[in-house]
């Protein structure tokens, strides 16, 4: 493709579009509202074929944000509504988790299998404990009153909640971002916790408190360390779909992916911050140990139902978890 004569040969067109582009919709006349329609097909085309022929980027970028804009106008532009907000937590967030159910689920079992294995080791020997901390640091760490038991009511719970709820979306943020890494950093985050879960179950299994540990990570552990979980398989998958896309490009799968992960941090962001908030205000509260374990199980069982009833009967309804198809950019085709 010789550049110079096809740009002379389109650029009127161009310009008439950029033309009425700039007029307001409703200053168009109907015979002109229908060339606008007309004019973006063709540039459309116009810019697949400079992609793939000669890709000059000043160029492909002019016409990149032309059709950019001329799409908007064609179709508008549509302002977020509760209704959305409904939809996403109805539909496309459950769909989200439900559709990654065979990464995520996995990744919990093995998570688990680690943390027990390790905390077994460390709850054995002695000599793992010693090169973890001096032995009156330890004695501090599991005693009756200790830093493990006195860290939930450090701060009041307010702050405590918004701080708890900072870092645990950091990490699921991560988990999310470093999918696009082929996913290796996303395993290296979920050892680290893996390895922090596991020092505390075999320190306190090693003074005869597991059952007070217990009593107090599971009833905001179980909603939070779920939410990590998610958020490491949308992870996996992510990476994954950057070496196997499907009968997809990998550009468009991707593309597809990776807006659907973007929701689902939204999502995670919120079941994190009601884990926070047991944190906050469960964990260290004066209730029965059975009672606030009995709270974080209702609400780890409150979130595996909605998962797996909202978000079967969405993906069952061809839903993915990606953003509604009129906010999507459009699959332009590219000249064989």
């Amino acid at each position: 493709m010789d550049l110079d004569v096809f740009v002379a040969a389109h650029e009127p067109e161009w310009e008439r579009l950029e033309a009425l582009v700039r007029r307001r919709r409703s200053r168009l006349t109907g015979a002109e509202a229908d060339e606008l329609v007309q004019l973006y097909q063709r540039v459309a085309t116009q810019l697949s074929q400079l992609q793939s022929g000669a890709p000059d980027p000043v160029v492909v970028n002019r016409l990149t944000t032309l059709v950019a804009r001329a799409r908007s106008a064609v179709v508008g532009t549509r302002r977020a509504t509760w209704r959305d907000a409904a939809r996403f937590f109805t539909v496309r967030f459950p769909a989200a988790c439900y559709r990654t159910r065979h990464w995520w689920i996995p990744t919990a079992l093995v998570f688990t299998a680690l943390v027990a294995a390790l905390g077994w080791w460390i709850a054995d020997s002695p000599e793992v404990r010693s090169s973890l901390a001096a032995p009156e640091e330890l004695r501090e760490m599991t005693r009756p009153g200790g830093s493990y038991e006195s860290y939930y009511s450090s701060s009041p719970a307010a702050a405590f909640s918004a701080q708890v709820w900072t870092n645990n979306a950091q990490v699921a943020g991560m988990s999310l971002a470093f999918g696009a890494l082929l996913g290796l950093p996303v395993l290296w985050v979920l050892f680290q916790n893996a390895v922090n879960v596991a020092i505390g179950v075999g320190l306190m299994a090693s003074a005869d408190r597991l059952d007070v540990f217990l009593g107090l990570i599971l009833p905001h552990g179980l909603l939070e360390l779920t939410a990590v979980f998610v958020a490491a398989g949308v992870g996996l998958r992510l990476g994954w779909t950057v070496i196997d896309p499907g009968p997809r490009t990998r550009a468009v799968a991707l593309a597809q992916e990776g807006r659907a992960a973007l929701g689902m941090a939204i999502g995670l962001a919120v079941v994190l911050l009601i884990s926070g908030a047991i944190e906050g205000f469960v964990t260290p509260s004066g209730l029965p140990t059975w009672a606030r374990i009995a709270i974080g199980i209702a609400a780890e069982v409150a979130f595996l139902v909605y998962v797996f009833t909202l978000g079967r009967r969405a993906v069952q309804a061809g839903e993915t978890g990606d953003v509604a198809a009129s906010d999507r950019p459009a699959d332009i085709p590219v000249a064989a």
